[in-house]
């Protein structure tokens, strides 16, 4: 029988619902779109410290990036609406196809994992609230190499922390930059079409493309069955 590889999941947006976060963005700005603007530049700006070789706590920035789009609107961002951009954070609910979604791959005999920006003490906090903790056999997050995503260093240090090789493993995303990432260290990824994210048409490739994770998990049982 052909090997399973080892799945890694992506956390905010492939997991957690992000658009909960609206309200927050609406009360502050005045503007629900404000959410995705500021998220976009969340991503951009830490990916652009790693380029640089300056590397932020992944909280750090993303309060950064808050005060300075509130900054260009003059918008005051005070201690309360900080506090309030962390709890909602940590506690966006699982999209509600996720939790039987992984729990299908569990019972297929997939080992599932994580990996993401948000620091270590963040993410338990994440799933619990969601119901999931206990799906993943283990939770990486690139503050243990001290390099965000796409970059290879974040890869290598799951590799490294399981003893794999990159082609025994398999992430999970609904964001391009980071299936874009993986492949290009030598993992397979799927990409989970959620709203506002697509396929890219230019560079590595994900393997698998779905527009849920139900639908994503019943591709790769598939296609293990296939391979087996």
């Amino acid at each position: 029988m052909s090997a399973r590889p080892l799945i890694v999941f992506d956390v905010n947006e492939t997991l957690l619902d992000l658009e909960t976060m609206e309200p927050t963005f609406t009360r502050i700005f005045g503007d629900r779109s404000a959410m995705r603007l500021w998220f976009a530049n969340f991503i951009m700006y830490s990916a652009a410290l790693t380029v640089a070789g300056c590397y932020v706590p992944f909280t750090d920035i993303g309060s950064a990036v808050m005060k300075m789009l509130a900054d260009t609107r003059g918008i005051r961002i005070g201690d309360d609406d900080r506090k309030e951009l962390t709890e909602k954070f940590s506690t966006m609910p699982p999209y509600t196809e996720v939790p039987p979604a992984l729990r299908k791959l569990r019972e297929a005999g997939f080992r599932l994992f994580t990996l993401t920006d948000n620091l270590l003490e963040v993410q338990p906090r994440q799933l619990e609230h969601g119901g999931i903790v206990d799906l993943f056999e283990r939770r990486f997050s690139a503050d243990g190499v001290k390099h965000h995503k796409p970059s290879r260093e974040a890869y290598a240090y799951v590799e490294r922390e399981l003893g794999v090789d990159p082609s025994q493993l398999f992430l999970i995303a609904c964001h391009t930059w980071d299936t874009l990432g993986a492949v290009a260290a030598g993992w397979e990824a799927a990409l989970i079409k959620r709203p506002g994210n697509d396929v890219l048409g230019v560079g590595p490739q994900p393997q698998i493309v779905g527009n849920s994770l139900d639908e994503v998990a019943d591709q790769l049982i598939a296609r293990h069955k296939a391979k087996a």
